[in-house]
């Protein structure tokens, strides 16, 4: 099983990163690559066991079901459900916590996946450099 593990520092306070990517619907306001995402059935984007199905740049579509999630400690997880890459049993976790010297948030993203192993080092360089580039977006949307 492959893990990962990206973090950055955006400089804006806690509550405002949490409530850009709190939504678990939201993806297309901050994450590259999404082109649009829609909630499946009748539970909204905070809901534990809410799904959302979002399209990707050339075509493809994921979803993704939300698995836990806390206001209170800024952190939600959820696992893959269909995706049209070579993998299984993906698994994230965001997270946020204050960095009181500044009024900053301390940003993390951990997910695990299982693929081939001649596939997994490519998939991993592949999803870390999309989770940096995902942190990017959130320090820019939130210097706004």
């Amino acid at each position: 099983m492959a893990k990962l593990y990206v973090s950055a520092v955006i400089d804006a306070p806690v509550e405002k990163v949490w409530k850009l990517v709190r939504d678990f619907n939201g993806l297309p306001h901050w994450f590259p690559g999404v082109t649009d995402s829609r909630l499946e059935g009748s539970l909204g984007g905070d809901h534990v066991g809410c799904v959302r199905s979002f399209g990707l740049e050339g075509g493809g579509r994921m979803r993704e079901q939300l698995l836990a999630f806390s206001d209170a400690e800024h952190v939600l997880t959820y696992k893959m459900l269909e995706a049209p890459v070579p993998m299984s049993s993906y698994r994230a976790t965001v997270r946020l916590l204050p960095v009181t010297d500044g009024d900053r948030t301390f940003a993390e993203l951990k997910s695990e996946f299982v693929s081939a192993p001649e596939q997994e080092g490519a998939l991993a360089a592949l999803l870390q450099k999309t989770y940096q580039a995902a942190w990017e977006r959130v320090k820019q949307h939130c210097a706004r």
